[in-house]
């Protein structure tokens, strides 16, 4: 609900601060003195159309605060979080424009776009106004509005038909792509095919292409690496082939290191460690010279190999061009473009199944439509007597309702297959109209009224806050208490704020604001004042005689102690319904 509501320099109203009431939040004040500017503000702080004419004379900017309590699972709390509000304790929105018409939006803290105003919005307030009757003037309203006060039954049959009709359509758009795909699938079958075809003839293996690069390298320097180990060898090890006096190799240059050493390793313990470091070189030199006699004999120059290692790049090479930077990318490729070759191959059949599936399904689709209108047209008959019911409180007891249900001309959509009206007959024998075009601004709003009251105590809206300007307007007398008394039954369900210039309806009220104009002689502004008690009476007294005098000031008490009398009537009443 809004608990707060502060105008600054809008229109009349130079700083006023609405403490609202959960229940019923009656404006009342002088013509001119800036009522409607009310319902302004809170249009603003909805995201309505910005206009700078509305920002008070001599003022920067009109600001417009309100505070909304709000559970942190409601629609308007989710969205004003995706906007990055805080909305732990509360929700805050702020709406400024400028006198150069720049218009800001901030929500729960934070700048937002004017847009992100209205969709919260749409989730807080309806907005009831003679010029605004959005959910009547709105087709697909008319039927959100059946929908909602369908209730539980309804819904079932609308979720059935809904959960029909999603699988009917993923169904059938997949039947459609495969169709439509079935020439781009043959080509991609057939270079899929292909590519399959080269990868199966070489038979890469992981890492191969790295291990022939290696081998290449080696069998491509063979002579070269035969010289060099040939020769490390022959100075590690020595060499047979040499003259009668070859040079010394390092392993009898360290046996004769360690024969000098002999006599003498005993008497010093340093001398002692140099020769086991002699004798671990004299190990380490005779391994080496073994393993490169060992390298020397795997060291082979075959002409038959080179080209073999050759040849089987040049092919790994051609696949890696076309499927992946390495080996491993291309069996890596292969893997995949099986997988996708099969269900290609396999998308005929998954066709033979989708049709069937879809002709079920579409059958199915159908059978949950015709029972989906069914339980509307079921709801559309106590609608339509609710709210026509209403209406007789409403001043407008000639007046009937009707809900038409009848076939969508284009067919089936995801909300059913139904065209949903509200009608009124305004007089007895006037054809029932569409009710946006046969009913005034004032009857509108009654109207509205009605639906909200009616769709309010079945538990089907989700608004918690409503606001009616002029509601009453065209009504007096007895049937203007009969639309207070509406009023606070909607009020005891929602939240609901009425500007009036009834006192019947302002009897009503659980909280009672006043707009009360002020001049200095030079600039006339307006403020908002809650009253209660004796000065809530003295506004009664001027709304019913125009001045407080003793004689109207008892006929506020005795209009009060009335609608006392009928709340409490009304809820003596429901009391004994619910025993």
């Amino acid at each position: 609900m809004l608990s707060e509501l502060r105008i600054q320099g809008l229109g009349v109203i130079d700083d006023a601060v609405l403490d609202l009431h959960p229940g019923l939040n009656v404006v009342t004040g002088e013509t001119g003195a800036g009522k409607t500017m009310v319902v302004t503000g809170l249009g603003l702080l909805l995201g309505a159309r910005a206009d700078a004419g509305l920002v008070r004379s001599g003022a920067g900017s009109a600001v417009v605060e309100g505070i909304v309590e709000v559970a942190a699972d409601h629609p308007a709390a989710q969205r004003a979080a995706e906007a990055g509000a805080d909305v732990n304790d509360g929700l805050v929105l702020v709406r400024s424009v400028s006198a150069e018409g720049r218009s800001r939006a901030h929500v729960g803290g934070r700048s937002a776009p004017v847009g992100v105003l209205g969709e919260i919005g749409e989730h807080l307030v309806a907005v009831h106004g003679q010029a605004d009757q959005w959910r009547l003037r709105q087709s697909d309203q008319h039927r959100a509005v059946l929908d909602q006060y369908g209730g539980a039954p309804l819904q079932k049959a609308l979720d059935a038909y809904t959960h029909v009709y999603d699988a009917h359509q993923s169904a059938a758009a997949e039947l459609a792509a495969l169709r439509e795909q079935a020439r781009d699938r043959a080509r991609e079958i057939e270079v899929l095919q292909h590519g399959l075809e080269q990868l199966e003839q070489v038979d890469p293996q992981s890492g191969e292409d790295a291990d022939l690069r290696v081998e290449d390298e080696r069998l491509g320097h063979a002579e070269g690496l035969r010289g060099a180990a040939a020769l490390a060898h022959d100075h590690l090890a020595g060499a047979e082939e040499y003259a009668a006096q070859p040079p010394p190799s390092i392993l009898e240059l360290v046996a004769s290191a360690r024969q000098a050493l002999a006599g003498e390793v005993d008497h010093d313990p340093a001398l002692r460690e140099l020769d086991r470091r002699l004798a671990d070189l004299g190990y380490l030199a005779a391994d080496l010279a073994a393993d490169l006699s060992s390298y020397l004999s795997d060291i082979d120059v075959d002409p038959a190999r080179m080209a073999w290692v050759q040849q089987r790049r040049a092919d790994l090479t051609a696949l890696t061009r076309k499927y992946g930077e390495t080996i491993d990318d291309v069996l890596a490729w292969g893997k995949a473009s099986a997988q996708r070759l099969d269900a290609l191959m396999n998308a005929d059949s998954r066709i033979d199944t989708l049709e069937p599936e879809v002709e079920r399904l579409d059958r199915e689709r159908t059978t949950t439509a015709e029972a989906l209108a069914k339980a509307r047209r079921a709801a559309a008959k106590r609608l339509a007597a609710a709210v026509t019911g209403e209406l007789a409180h409403l001043a407008m007891g000639q007046a009937t309702v009707e809900v038409s249900v009848t076939p969508r001309s284009a067919g089936l959509a995801r909300h059913g297959g139904d065209d949903v009206e509200i009608l009124l007959a305004a007089n007895p024998g006037s054809p029932a109209r569409t009710v946006a075009k046969a009913a005034s601004g004032g009857e509108l709003s009654r109207v509205m009224l009605a639906l909200e009251v009616v769709t309010g105590a079945a538990g089907g809206s989700d608004v918690p806050t409503f606001v009616f300007d002029e509601v009453d307007a065209g009504v007096g007398g007895a049937a203007a208490l009969d639309v207070g008394a509406r009023l606070a039954a909607l009020a005891e369900h929602a939240q609901v704020v009425v500007v009036t210039h009834l006192p019947q309806v302002a009897a009503y009220a659980d909280r009672h604001l006043v707009v009360r104009k002020a001049s200095d002689g030079h600039i006339t502004s307006s403020g908002v004042h809650g009253v209660e008690g004796d000065e809530r009476l003295r506004e009664l007294a001027r709304m019913m005689a125009g001045v407080d005098t003793g004689t109207a000031l008892d006929h506020a008490r005795e209009l009060v102690d009335e609608t006392a009398a009928r709340r409490s009537n009304s809820a003596d009443g429901k009391a004994t319904v619910r025993r």
